[in-house]
């Protein structure tokens, strides 16, 4: 099994200005990515705005990007739909192109109760042979699963082998960490507690931040793993106010593929109804940018 660790960018799908998929992009981004040496990819995530993906599009970018990959570094995919049985589709139809892991956030809309969510999972898990990392993220699926839920998904779903922390609540990732007995591992979530996350036991990132400066997150788990940790702390110190940007701004999406553009790379506008960037905030993303040297002049 691909050992998942470290610090991996989740993804933008590029698009034309038609809001069609620029699949010519999605290479060109993947190739990007692995020239900078990060530790793994995600696709068909949150940033990759999987919500406004049709199907055949979630599995032609599972296609695209794992022949492209070739298996030069693991890739996640985020598998999540609002139906356990899609949710298994989707899985099993990662695994079968050679994806490393699927990525599970509960089904959002209907706000199941924790016995649900348990049910939910434990059908994924026993019915695909991929690695899972189960996600809990309150804020988009407006459900906070409990520390003692996921500790009973992570120990009694066999192919639940991670668990991303997104609700901020640094204790949880803590205990999930020092609880997991090797039954799982713990990745952060949450753009501003990287660093705290790593202290507390987590092993690795899901970073939308990856995405404008992949070379510095990988920096700086390898830092951290390596006990240099005033160089990790001085990269995190470095990279705080772009992660604040993102997490605070309700446009994380449009944030990452403007940013994309003006490095040079495949980015292109969201899909309605997400609009672009304000000249606000167009200009606070240029100066952040500027600050981090990621654009060429």
């Amino acid at each position: 099994m691909t050992t998942i660790r470290g610090a991996y960018p989740v993804l933008i799908t590029p698009m034309t200005q038609a809001q069609g998929i620029d699949w010519g992009g999605v290479k060109n981004n993947v190739n990007y990515f692995i020239d900078q040496g990060v530790a793994g990819l995600v696709i068909n995530g949150s940033t990759g705005e999987f919500v406004s993906l049709s199907k055949e599009e979630k599995f032609q970018m599972v296609e695209t990007v794992l022949k492209e990959v070739n298996g030069r570094i693991p890739v996640i995919v985020g598998t999540a739909a609002e139906t356990t049985t899609e949710t298994i589709e989707y899985t099993k139809q990662a695994e079968a192109h050679g994806a490393d892991c699927a990525l599970i956030i509960n089904p959002y809309y209907m706000k199941p109760k924790e016995n649900e969510i348990y049910y939910h999972f434990k059908e994924v898990s026993d019915a695909v042979n991929l690695p899972i990392m189960l996600y809990n993220n309150p804020f988009t699926s407006g459900v906070n699963i409990s520390t003692d839920l996921m500790l009973q998904i992570g120990r009694e779903c066999e192919n639940v082998t991670h668990i991303k922390e997104s609700s901020g609540e640094i204790g949880k990732v803590r205990d999930l960490a020092r609880q997991a007995k090797g039954d799982f591992e713990v990745f952060c979530g949450a753009e501003e507690l990287v660093m705290e996350s790593y202290f507390v036991g987590a092993t690795g990132w899901i970073s939308v931040a990856g995405n404008i400066v992949p070379k510095l997150v990988t920096d700086m788990f390898n830092h951290f793993q390596n006990g240099d940790i005033e160089e990790a702390w001085a990269i995190n110190d470095r990279i705080l106010p772009l992660c604040a940007f993102l997490e605070g701004s309700g446009k994380y999406v449009q944030i990452v593929k403007r940013a994309m553009e003006l490095m040079g790379h495949a980015g292109g506008p969201a899909r309605y109804p997400r609009l672009g960037l304000s000249p606000e905030e167009e200009q606070k993303l240029k100066e952040l940018l500027a600050s981090l040297e990621t654009v060429n002049n």
